[in-house]
């Protein structure tokens, strides 16, 4: 018989947070999220994003052991921009075992039905920039730090409670030239001087933090129409820069302004941190801080593409071409050879253009599955 237990202490939460990577430890491909950033995500005092939202967590167990979680989320920030009745489901992991997975999403669907929703999709986090998309496709490649790792046999369980595919995203493993063709340098020149624009020679990140509020207010126009989305606040904002300031190196983080300084493209890219999140086992103390902190300047061979977008009026100008032969330049010289895509809605075709004159594969397939309440 499997138990299903509400989060209520932080003990549980604690477990909750480092269920997966507990659960995949011994799977190398699988990267761990950090435990502390995790905890936070669904601490109310400290996750701005409950201002809008609402979240309950649950586990499972079953002949003593726990053996499965899941989270849920009712945004109405997002159901009253697309004009659903949607519950969110996040973070499920389980056992190969059906009574458990049936057991944690019925748990989740009474809440939804409970609360007047209709639906229940995916699984989604709080914004774009949390967790999204369950892997279907490409198991056999190292994961990212910013997805999601779960087991091939989570398709077969999801398909038999009743659910079926609202969106997929793919990711793309990009080949890093030894060496950048002139053109390409040609090219971004040319744009930049028909647009009147510049790149912005960024040297630490001291300078950067200048830029942050520039930086989300361009995230938050080139996101605003992707799949259940919603703009992030202020408050959000600082919270993710107070996660990630410290992983980023400025050679990788391109930004377009205009002749007003304004900023009106960006592409965000980061040193892989995955291996060091799993050496570390999601956890930063005593030396994974240490480990998180040196990741960006390591000069690993794999570089994990976050974001490459550019305002609206800027569109078919070429800006991406820009920020991405800046970022491979910098990849060139520091030796890398692949670069990781993060989840592309598959039907956004401009976005699968950029990499058209690079060699890649599309390796990895994720989806949001949805059903009816």
């Amino acid at each position: 018989m499997v138990e299903i237990k509400e989060v209520k202490t932080k003990k549980d939460l604690r477990k909750f947070a480092g269920f997966n990577e507990k659960m995949y430890r011994n799977v190398p491909q699988a990267m761990p999220d950090l435990i502390s950033d995790e905890m936070a995500n669904f601490n109310p005092k400290k996750n701005p994003a409950y201002s809008y939202a609402e979240s309950r967590q649950w586990l499972a167990y079953k002949d003593g052991q726990c053996v499965g979680r899941i989270g849920a989320i009712i945004s109405h920030k997002a159901n009253r921009k697309w004009k659903r009745k949607r519950i969110r489901f996040t973070r499920v992991d389980f056992i190969d075992d059906y009574e458990v997975s049936e057991a944690l999403f019925q748990t989740v669907e009474e809440w939804g039905r409970e609360k007047g929703l209709e639906e229940i999709h995916g699984p989604m986090g709080f914004c774009d920039l949390d967790q999204q998309g369950m892997l279907l496709e490409g198991f056999e490649y190292d994961g990212i730090f910013v997805t999601i790792h779960n087991a091939p046999y989570y398709k077969e369980h999801l398909e038999r409670l009743g659910y079926t595919k609202s969106v997929d995203w793919i990711e793309n493993r990009i080949s890093i030239p030894e060496k950048m063709s002139p053109v390409f340098e040609k090219m971004s020149a040319r744009v930049l001087e028909e647009n009147n624009l510049r790149l912005i020679h960024l040297k630490n990140r001291i300078q950067l933090r200048k830029y942050i509020k520039d930086i989300f207010t361009v995230i938050n126009d080139v996101e605003k129409d992707l799949y259940g989305e919603v703009d992030l606040t202020d408050e959000m904002i600082k919270k993710y820069v107070r996660q990630f300031i410290l992983m980023v190196n400025v050679r990788y983080v391109a930004l377009i302004v205009d002749e007003n300084n304004q900023m009106v493209g960006i592409g965000v890219t980061v040193p892989t941190l995955g291996p060091a999140s799993k050496k570390s086992r999601g956890r930063l103390f005593p030396l994974g801080w240490v480990r998180m902190l040196y990741a960006p300047f390591s000069k690993p061979e794999v570089l994990e593409l976050y974001l490459v977008g550019v305002l609206d009026k800027y569109k078919n100008k070429g800006l991406p071409a820009v920020l991405i032969t800046k970022i491979m330049q910098s990849a060139v010289e520091d030796g890398m050879k692949y670069a990781e895509t993060g989840p592309m809605l598959e039907d956004n075709i401009k976005v699968h253009s950029l990499w058209r004159r690079f060699d890649k594969i599309q390796h990895r397939r994720r989806r949001c599955w949805i059903k009816h309440l």
